[in-house]
């Protein structure tokens, strides 16, 4: 049929009975179909016939689409070349002109095009501006890509500058400040208050923000609604919501989406599960929806999963298309909120459970996931309000590698930049982990351990100035914070023995740090708070048998630092039993992980096959969002107010006065509705300031 089409089309093209909008139509048609190939001819044909054309640049442009698609970026750079000849003032070709050239690694190629763009644009149009933000876009995102964090950070403002209503530049804005430990991280300008500013942070980033973990829910539901949420007009064909799970006489087919099961931390974390599963019972799919990947990580992968597809080029009908094509029973996300994730996907339900783990630490927020799996320690009972799914459990959430590489070579200190007989903390969590909060401590710690240092993980070289900078107005020399260059993750695990005591962050801790860590006999100390992003390394290090460097609040974290800085022998003695107990603590117990990890999903069917798929609940959490942008959370830190129910429940009152709120479940129940309406002509309803500190112990 396509065929047809396809001749049909050149008869008229060579017949002079063809114009530019019927080729378009034709080779529209011929994509639909399947048939991408026979539309970049039909295109190519006419150019041919048509060369003097006053719209052939339309035809080079579209023809350059396709090649792109093809992974022909030559050609493509060669169509979009063309079409610019013939029109220099499209600026849609310059765009586009860029994203091949960095395909083809010519970064500053690509900027310049892009830059031209904004160059051109004389006039101040609809049109025009919305030009200029794709372009200045780009920028940002090539250079955020390559490190050069105040170049981005200054072309996406500007972006801001022309609607500062944009919620995507927004958040990689804030993101960026963070990964430059840029504090306070949400500094007002014109158009954009704080409360504006808090309200644009990426759920992803709100999790490094703060430790306030109805906000971090609240966010996530409202990234679902603006960012995520279907069209009404959207296909559903491959909705399998109500699609019958019957295992006589077949395995339980189960998928994985990840856009990291390659050389990434989630990849080093999953590699083995795939190995382990049993394959008498659980038929395994992958699929990969990252960057082009050929690295041994990936190809390991690859060779352990039954069924790999790879969805990267596929919009999110398509994959889901295939994924219900595929039958599959249990649909894992291993994403979530985070780059390059399918969360669309996800959306068009196809497959009748669907779960949030490992990739995401924290709730989706969302209707479409109906578990999410953690463990006791990380969402313990009384932390359940604060996700949108069903929590099951493992005995420790994280799955570990046994089989990482480390490199033979073991580097000396000195090889390191590392004094020979200093107590050396480590922390080689991202610098975006980093709060000025932390960084407080940490400099207590330094000056109470009289010579230690602090080695971070190498970011950029401003950053590195700024954290000198902050540590010389705390006091400390800038000398003794030393920056460790980023290696090959077996040459990076040899050199972790240097250090003494691995040093957390929070509110957003180390996951596959930690375990990192751990695996090669550093002991880590954290603060857990009550969101699941600072809560990950207290089940880690718990999970390991150290569950005594699980601080209870942020000044005995100091105080355990610093002993254990000044007593180099209880430091001897907590490597000694970490090495005792690698091979049997549950940290690293692979089988008793997927054996449960496997019960688990007996029970997700169970629940399914007898009517009691958990569906979630999402009320109210605009008003939670509201409430949660509201504080000031640079101020005042989350993790050590002693009554962080207390902050939202007044709010609550005050709102369902004005404007009457249901009950919900989280903090705002029957009893407080019954007791704020009693106030009505009474005592009116106070809005709480944020409470007193935590206690030690709470």
């Amino acid at each position: 049929m396509s065929e047809a089409v396809f001749i049909s089309a050149v008869q008229r093209i060579t017949a002079g009975h063809l114009d530019l909008g019927g080729v378009i139509t034709v080779a529209t048609e011929l994509v639909q179909a399947g048939q991408p190939s026979l539309a970049q001819q039909i295109y190519q044909v006419w150019i041919q016939f048509n060369p003097e054309h006053p719209q052939v640049y339309v035809a080079q442009f579209n023809r350059a689409g396709l090649n792109l698609d093809a992974g022909d970026v030559a050609g493509a750079k060669d169509a979009l070349t063309q079409a610019l000849a013939v029109n220099p003032e499209f600026l849609p070709a310059y765009i586009n002109l860029g994203g091949v050239l960095e395909r083809a690694g010519d970064l500053d190629g690509a900027i310049d095009q892009w830059r031209t763009v904004i160059n051109k644009l004389a006039s101040v149009t609809g049109t025009s501006i919305g030009y200029a933000i794709a372009a200045l876009k780009q920028i940002g995102r090539v250079l955020a890509d390559h490190q050069k964090m105040e170049s981005a950070e200054v072309a996406l403002q500007q972006c801001l500058t022309l609607n500062p209503r944009q919620y995507d530049v927004l958040g990689q804005v804030l993101a960026l400040r963070m990964g430059q430990c840029k504090w306070p991280i949400t500094v007002p300008w014109e158009g954009l208050d704080r409360k504006a500013l808090v309200a644009g942070i990426h759920p992803l980033s709100m999790a490094v923000y703060t430790d306030d973990p109805m906000l971090q829910l609240a966010a996530a539901s409202r990234y679902n609604t603006e960012m995520v949420d279907l069209q009404p007009e959207a296909d559903l064909s491959c909705d399998r919501r109500h699609a019958a799970i019957d295992l006589n006489g077949r395995r339980l087919k189960v998928g994985y989406v990840s856009s990291d099961l390659r050389d990434h931390a989630v990849g080093y974390l999953m590699a083995e599960l795939f190995e382990v599963h049993d394959r008498s019972k659980v038929e395994v799919f992958a699929y990969y929806c990252g960057p082009a990947s050929t690295d041994g990580l990936n190809a390991r992968i690859r060779g352990a999963v039954e069924h790999w597809t790879d969805i990267r080029s596929m919009t999110d009908a398509a994959a889901a298309a295939k994924i219900a094509a595929d039958g599959v029973d249990i649909l894992v996300d291993v994403n979530g909120h985070t780059r390059d994730a399918k969360t669309g996907l996800f959306s068009r339900r196809p497959a009748p459970i669907q779960v949030n783990w490992l990739g995401y630490p924290g709730t989706m927020g969302g209707p479409h996931h109906q578990y999410i799996v953690a463990d006791p320690w990380i969402i313990p009972p009384d932390a359940e309000l604060y996700y949108s799914e069903k929590v099951l459990r493992l005995p420790c959430y994280q799955p570990n590698d046994r089989k990482r590489a480390v490199a033979p070579e073991r580097p000396t200190r000195a090889e390191a930049d590392l004094p020979d007989h200093a107590v050396v903390f480590c922390c080689f969590n991202g610098p975006q982990k980093i709060s000025r909060f932390m960084f407080a401590r940490w400099m207590e710690i330094l000056k109470r351990v009289e010579g230690s240092v602090l080695w971070l993980l190498h970011s950029t070289e401003e950053t590195h100035e700024r954290l000198r900078g902050y540590a010389e107005q705390a006091g400390v020399a800038r000398e003794r914070l030393i920056f460790a260059p980023k290696q090959h993750n077996a040459m990076h695990l040899a050199r972790y023995p240097l250090a003494d005591l691995f040093l957390d962050t929070s509110p957003y801790g180390a996951h596959t740090t930690a375990s990192d860590s751990l695996w090669m006999g550093v002991p880590v100390l954290t603060l857990p708070g009550r969101a699941f992003a600072s809560r990950v390394c207290g089940s880690l290090v718990s999970a390991a048998g150290l569950g005594d460097l699980v601080a209870t609040s942020p000044q005995d974290y100091v105080e355990r630092a610093v002993a254990l800085g000044n007593d180099p022998a209880q430091l001897v003695a907590l490597r000694t039993r970490l090495e005792a107990g690698r091979d049997t603590c549950d940290l690293f117990n692979m089988d008793k992980l997927v054996d449960r990890l496997e019960a688990l999903y007996g029970e997700m069917v169970e629940d399914y096959q007898q009517g009691r798929l958990p569906q979630p609940d999402l009320t109210n959490l605009d008003a939670y969002f509201s409430i949660g942008t509201d504080l000031d959370h640079e101020g005042v830190e989350m993790l050590a107010v002693e009554d962080y129910p207390q902050i939202y429940k007044a709010r609550l009152a005050r709102r369902h006065l004005l404007r009457p709120l249901p009950s919900d479940g989280r903090f705002w129940t029957e009893a407080d509705m019954v007791a704020a309406e009693a106030l009505v002509g009474g005592v009116t309803a106070a809005v709480t300031p944020l409470p007193r500190k935590r206690a030690a112990g709470d």
